[in-house]
């Protein structure tokens, strides 16, 4: 190595010093600065210098040649790490430049998706937590500044511009570099096209005889030779390109590094948040989520866009400066045109942000009606709603259409002002200089001065963009600013640590710098040492056995008010303290008092020094003294396994692990969901209820290995067997023999008995505290109301002993669970069918479709706008480029003729010739410009046509599908298609659409048009053609799985945001803040490397094609000066050249965007795909009597039935006659077929076999409208939409508002309807939620009895419901029933021992027929063992 260096070293000497030596020479002898010789020694002596000064430095650096002890060269630390996969930092300064190291993972895509492994870690300086601690350290600086002016905040401008402002710097030098480069296009094209003229013209014919000391070449006569200038074009452009893509590269890479650091320090701030700001509404989880989710972006993009805001003033004063010398005062002119039609593209913009807006809202709503429309989809189909809410929801997306119309006219405004304004400007400029010039146009004029317009026009249409970026920009730091600054919990919180001293434990680090942060350690325990100081000890308490005190306490919710006053109370060690009282009188807010949540106006609490007494389970591992497991009132869960839920961050032990779930009743529950413990909770459409989230919290604060454990009111959501069991099991016997101390909230009184110690609170204040024993003598009145109280508790208790909660809850989540377990073996099946034959193709047809453009789906897309919109967008688009060619062919024509004639023609012909050619060349710049404006109108409406199609083919599609359909398809997975898909399909692809036909419009003419000037260029395009297929096949594999990929990962990144905020409490009491960083540092990590690979993956892309745009300028430039016809082809040839290499790239990436957003197409397309319901019957509706059903008799004749073709039958053989009027239950075990029976009554159902006749008609020819909406069902949910109780009850707007309060009145509603504001027209709440379950079930039989059908069907009807209600239904079905037939599908045999007729179904068959006495005669009979099981 060293022997290397040297001979380098020596090298660069000797070749510095010859060379500095013949310049020395060429000075003495008087050799002129101009002569090329000179120049080029020159330059030489200053490289072979720089590149000597560069190895000096090397040598000084790494101690190579004349030292002892050379160093050792290592790579960097970020190397040594195998899992880092993003090398541009790392690599030389040539695979920099082009993104060589990208080749691998591009090429991979092609053979395997690239998922999260392939893309590793991000390298050190990257990462979220290394900007977080520079942006914190620059944002504190700013703290300090303004420390003694109070009302001044302190700039996160600043902040930013310390941390980041270097890169930006380097990003603007690179800018500067590119865009002045840029101007050696238009000055090359009229340097080749001037020198072409002159040797077509001869002028050069005198050659001069040269004496000997001029006979060398001088270097303007070398820069006017136009081969050199070819190669210096070509030149040129390869580095213009390589400092722009480096400009957006690093911009791209400051942009991610920023948004990591801002994510960092909301989270951070975020759990140190004041409790009191959540809850008081000053701080909305919404408005965390929008700092999250939109501001830090906004920041981001304003960075990617920030070095325009300088870059882009100087291009344009360039501009124009280059334009006014190459046509004097006519510049002026088109430079106005542009100047001045600028800003209605700013004022386009504007509008256009307004209609998105609008659009937002109206798309919130439709997908509101359709998000009710599906929940409610079954209770839609039984009362043949659908058509109603279909219409509800075409009207909202009409009034969304309506705005999207609007949308699409500005976009397609925007699209024409960018197409035209070139046009009008160039227009405007050469009629001008052709009516005030003497001098005809010269060729290399006007394509020089083309060129410029072209990149003239690009920074003052951006400039808008850019400064509505900076507007909203400036709007995100004001919002930041605010949330950074507000309130934090109070620094004499127990739990010490981040959450008590958050800024001030960094002075205490100064020497911390990016460097000197541990590579090795994990990034949690980083954050840690960094940002927390050793936890703050407390004063220990005088009494040992009190594990908290709290001496005169006075706590606040921030208002300043104290909502608890006088808190004097003791929590003795080890033991159970209840804390009682009625609601609202501060009972969960003394909890969070002591867990420092709340503002502390008065007083201590003391948190006494117990770690001495270590309990018996694993003794050896000492508890966290300082952090409580906490079982919140509101259930908070993650979204993670069951299992993670559980155990919460601490080590698994299955004994412990499996004695928490056996006491707090879970085993049963996790045992019905798909993948029992390891199920995603919130995900795949599993929605937990109240009962069961409240049971995985409780377990969670058992799980923990923690002293102290608080328990807000665990029993509010259980029934009285989980409770009981709970109290036994999970209290009594798990924590009190693990001599754990337990703060307890109920409302349970009978509990009390078991309380080792009890708080008893009113009014914000503690009335009693002691044991019972002594309550009972002290407070003899409190003890009695609390007997009193136990009494009554007790005597609802036995009224609700059958209703057992945990059985239907679990029943819900089994008949949730069971539709998609049979979907998932069916597919599972499938599968394994089509691996067995398809085994050796698998890999060939996967790569097939990867790299396979969809153009089916492609096809069906534009087709769904309509045949004629189609034809005409082909053919305007076609029309539209035909003409901008013809502009530019006729200036090429008009000025060479021009030049060719000047001499040749008079006056008068040369004013006519010049009258003739502004005229053709205004009317086609005229229709130019109208077509630019129908092109873009046209491509729009097409979309909208295509876009309104879709969705409403897709709704009615899937309001006549199948309930089979509803039951295996998750109602996320639906509603995706009605909002991100239909999304995409409204507003994305049409510009998409239209700027990949512009692009690839614009390149095939511009090949056209340079092999119509010279042919050869064909044969060298050849080669070029193949490189870009091949670069665009592989680019967008791999675009596509890394587009995904960033998608993925953005969105758990943003709920783990939210489910901070919204488990704050839990989190703090826990303390988890550590664990819960350390996840988001990860989250936000792999977002940001996901995204940066995607730049880079564009980067690598427009390198090459830029690269091969320059071969092609080359290419042209050299054919077009060996053929070409005359000068004014040269420079349209090259004027075209140059556009492709602006273009090129944007034919791929819109390629790819189009292949992305096709797949919502596809999507859509899935889903139109599928069977409906026959609506059809061979009788026709008007053929069925009005009054049908009149008598209610139904006649079941051998009925079989199946959920699908391909599914086992559900009832087999089923016979039996019910007569009108009679009251017939239906009884059985879980799954033996009763609901199913209900459902074949409406055809909801394949009925294969048999048949149901109802009055005389066999229900299977009747249409499904008109047999559905003459029965009436009542469901065990109560199903309640959005709109007025009058909507309700009657959506079909058929009854009277006496038949509606008749109904409200038997059904007991009628009094509380009538308190209500606007009676009948009083709002219902999504979900009926302003309404309780048994409420909305009465409105359920209001609604049945209101269609008077003389058959009513109850489902399990009483299920859900308390006593109370159930009485009133029963009430209801035996009074205003009375006439019609009832059909009762019984939850709890009990209800139907009245029936006329029981029919008991076992595993699909009728195994018993006849009255409950008769039945209940058959000892052995299955009715029998159902009613003494109270099943």
């Amino acid at each position: 190595m060293c022997t290397c260096f040297t001979a380098l070293f020596l090298y660069w000497i000797m070749a510095f010093v010859t060379k500095t030596i013949k310049l020395v020479r060429y000075c003495q002898d008087g050799v002129p600065f101009s002569q090329l010789r000179f120049c080029i020694t020159g330059i030489m002596v200053i490289l072979y210098g720089l590149l000597m000064a560069v190895e000096i430095n090397v040598i000084r650096v790494r101690r190579y040649v004349f030292f002892m002890n050379p160093q050792k060269v290592k790579p960097p630390e970020d190397l040594q790490d195998l899992g880092v996969r993003f090398l541009q930092p790392f690599v030389n300064l040539l695979s920099k430049a082009t993104y060589w190291w990208m080749n691998t993972l591009i090429i991979s895509a092609h053979k395997k998706p690239v998922d999260l492994k392939a893309i590793g870690k991000l390298p050190i300086a990257m990462r979220a937590l290394t900007n977080y601690v520079c942006l914190k350290e620059a944002y504190e600086e700013q703290k300090k500044k303004v420390q003694d002016h109070p009302n001044r905040s302190p700039s996160i401008w600043l902040a930013m511009y310390s941390a980041f402002g270097r890169p930006i710097l380097l990003s603007s030098t690179f800018r500067y570099l590119a865009d002045l480069l840029g101007f050696a296009g238009p000055l090359c094209i009229s340097g080749i096209v001037q020198g072409f003229q002159n040797i077509t013209n001869n002028t050069n014919t005198t050659e001069k005889v040269k004496d000997p000391s001029n006979s060398y070449l001088s270097s303007e006569e070398f820069l006017r030779n136009v081969y050199v200038l070819a190669v210096l074009l070509f030149l040129a452009l390869i580095l213009q390109r390589t400092f722009l893509q480096a400009s957006y590269y690093v911009t791209t890479e400051t942009g991610i590094n920023l948004r990591g650091a801002l994510l960092a320090m909301i989270y951070n701030k975020i759990l140190r948040l004041s409790t009191s700001n959540l809850s008081m509404g000053e701080m909305t989880l919404g408005q965390i989520n929008n700092l999250v989710a939109i501001e830090t972006n906004q920041l981001m993009w304003f960075l990617f866009l920030c070095p325009n805001l300088w870059a882009m003033p100087v291009q344009i004063i360039m501009g124009v400066i280059l334009l006014y010398n190459l046509l004097g005062v006519s510049a002026l002119v088109g430079a106005a045109v542009i100047v001045l039609l600028a800003p209605i593209q700013y004022f386009i913009a504007t509008k256009l942000a307004e209609a998105q807006k609008s659009t937002l809202d109206y798309s919130t709503e439709r997908l509101k009606k359709t998000n009710e429309i599906l929940k409610g989809i079954k209770l839609l189909k039984l009362y043949a709603w659908e058509h109603i809410f279909c219409t509800s929801v075409e009207e909202t997306r009409m009034k969304e259409l309506t705005s999207l119309k609007t949308f699409a006219l500005h976009t397609s405004l925007s699209i024409f002002m960018n197409a035209a304004i070139p046009i009008a400007a160039v227009l405007a400029t050469f009629v001008t200089y052709a009516y005030t010039n003497d001098k005809p146009l010269q060729p290399a004029q006007a394509f020089a001065s083309l060129s410029l317009f072209h990149i003239l026009v690009t920074p003052l249409f951006l400039l808008s963009t850019v400064v509505r970026f900076a507007v909203k920009a400036i709007v995100s730091v004001q919002k930041l600013n605010e949330f950074l600054l507000s309130d934090e919990i109070g620094d004499d919180s127990w739990r010490g640590g981040d959450s008590s001293v958050p800024y001030e434990s960094c002075k205490k680090h100064t020497g911390l710098h990016t460097k000197a942060i541990n590579r090795r350690q994990p990034l949690r325990y980083q954050l840690e040492s960094y940002e927390q100081p050793k936890r703050k000890h407390t004063r220990p308490v005088e009494i040992d056995d009190v594990a908290i005190k709290v001496t005169n306490g006075y706590f606040s919710w921030g208002s300043g008010l104290a909502t608890l006053s006088n808190i004097n109370i003791r929590i003795p060690t080890g033991q159970m303290t209840m804390i009682v009282g009625q609601v609202g009188c501060g009972k969960s807010s003394l909890l969070l008092a002591i867990l420092g949540e709340m503002q502390t106006l008065e007083g201590k609490v003391h948190w006494s020094n117990v770690n001495e007494m270590e309990p018996s389970f694993e003794a050896s591992r000492s508890r966290n003294r300082y952090s409580v497991a906490y079982a919140a009132q509101k259930p908070w869960l993650l979204n993670a396994t069951v299992e993670e839920n559980i155990i919460f961050g601490s080590p698994f032990n299955k004994q412990r692990y499996k004695a928490v779930t056996d006491a707090c009743s879970l085993q049963p529950d996790i045992d019905l969901l798909p993948f029992g413990d390891q199920t995603e909770i919130g995900e795949r459409g599993i929605n937990l209820s109240g009962g069961q989230r409240q049971r995985i919290c409780v377990a969670r604060a058992l799980y923990q290995n923690t002293n102290i454990v608080f328990l807000d009111d665990p029993f509010s959501a259980l029934d009285i067997h989980l409770s009981d069991h709970l109290m036994q099991e999970g209290i009594l016997k798990f924590l009190q023999e693990d001599k754990r101390t337990l703060v307890l909230v109920t409302h349970k009184l009978q509990y009390l008995p078991h309380a080792d110690w009890i708080i008893a609170m009113k009014d914000g204040m503690v009335l009693r505290e002691g044991t019972l024993k002594d309550i009972q003598n002290k407070d003899v009145e409190l003890y009695e109301h609390w007997k009193t109280l136990m009494n009554r508790q007790d005597q609802e208790l036995e009224k609700d002993m059958e209703a057992d909660q945990t059985t239907l809850e679990r029943k819900t989540l089994r008949r949730a669970m069971y539709p998609r377990e049979s979907k998932s073996q069916l597919e599972d099946e499938d599968e394994e069918e089509e691996d067995e034959e398809d085994e050796d193709d698998n890999m060939s047809t996967v790569l097939r479709l990867r790299t396979k453009m969809p153009w089916k789906t492609c096809w069906r897309y534009l087709t769904s706008g309509g045949f004629f919109l189609l034809f005409l967008m082909i053919f305007s688009k076609l029309l539209k480029h035909s003409v901008i060619v013809a502009i530019d062919y006729w200036l090429a024509t008009w000025t060479s003729m021009d030049n060719a004639n000047e001499a040749r023609n008079t006056d008068e012909d040369k004013s006519t010739e010049k009258a003739y050619h502004v005229a053709v060349f205004s009317i086609l710049s005229g229709a130019g410009i109208i077509l630019c404006l129908i092109t873009s109108l046209t491509v729009e409406w097409m979309g909208l046509t295509a876009a309104k199609n879709l969705h409403h083919h897709l709704l009615n599609k899937i309001i006549l599908g199948p309930i089979r359909f509803f039951d295996m398809t998750p109602l996320g997975l639906i509603l995706n298609r009605f909002s991100a898909d239909t999304n995409i399909i409204d507003q994305h692809i049409p510009p998409t659409l239209e700027s990949l036909t512009r692009s690839t419009l614009l390149c095939l003419s511009a090949i056209g048009m340079i092999s119509y000037a010279t042919p050869w260029f064909l044969v060298a395009l050849v080669p070029l053609g193949i490189a870009f297929y091949f670069i665009q096949k592989y680019f967008r594999v791999a675009s596509k799985d890394l587009q995904e990929l960033d998608d993925s990962t953005q969105l758990p990144l943003l709920c783990h945001f939210s489910e901070t905020a919204e488990g704050l409490t839990t989190i703090r009491a826990f303390g988890h803040e550590a664990r819960f960083k350390q996840r988001m540092l990860e989250l936000t990590d792999t977002n940001n490397i996901a995204y940066l690979f995607l730049s880079a993956a564009n980067r690598w892309l427009e390198v090459r094609t830029d690269y091969l745009g320059a071969c092609i300028v080359l290419t042209a430039a050299v054919t077009s000066i060996t053929e070409g016809p005359h000068s004014g082809f040269v420079g349209l040839g090259l004027l075209y050249a140059l556009t492709i290499t602006n273009y090129l790239n944007w034919v791929v990436r819109n390629l790819a965007d189009l292949e992305v957003q096709m797949g919502a197409v596809k999507k859509v397309h899935s889903f139109l795909n599928m069977e409906s319901e026959n609506y059809e019957g061979y009788l026709d509706p008007s053929q069925v009597p009005k009054d049908w059903p009149q008598e209610g008799e139904i006649k079941i004749e051998n009925l079989c039935v199946r959920y699908e073709n391909n599914l086992k039958p559900v009832l087999k053989h089923v016979k039996a006659y019910i007569k009108p009027g009679q009251k017939v239950g239906i009884c059985g075990r879980t799954g033996s077929g009763k609901s199913s029976l209900s459902l074949a009554f409406f055809r909801m159902v394949d009925i294969f076999d048999g048949r149901i006749v109802i009055d005389g008609i066999d229900i299977s020819k009747l249409p499904l409208h008109t047999l559905r909406s003459r029965l009436s069902i009542i469901l065990q949910d109560p199903i309640l939409f959005s709109g007025s109780i009058r909507f309700n009850l009657d959506p079909e707007c058929k009854c009277t508002d006496d038949r509606l309060w008749e109904a409200l009145e038997i059904a007991q509603l009628k009094n509380m309807v009538k308190s209500l504001p606007g009676g009948l027209d009083a709002m219902v709440t999504e979900g009926g939620e302003n309404f309780s379950v048994g409420q909305r079930q009465l409105f359920c039989l209001a609604r049945a009895f209101v269609r008077k059908s003389s058959i009513l069907i109850m489902d399990e009807a009483t299920a859900s419901i308390d006593m109370a209600t159930e009485n009133i239904l029963q009430k209801v079905v035996m009074t205003a029933f009375a006439d019609r037939t009832v059909v009762t599908i019984a939850h709890r045999v009990s209800h139907i021992l009245d029936a006329n007729v029981i029919l008991v179904l076992s595993e699909g068959f009728l195994v018993e027929c006849d009255t409950a006495s008769n039945l209940l005669l058959k000892e052995d009979g299955l009715f029998t063992t159902l009613v003494k099981t109270h099943k």
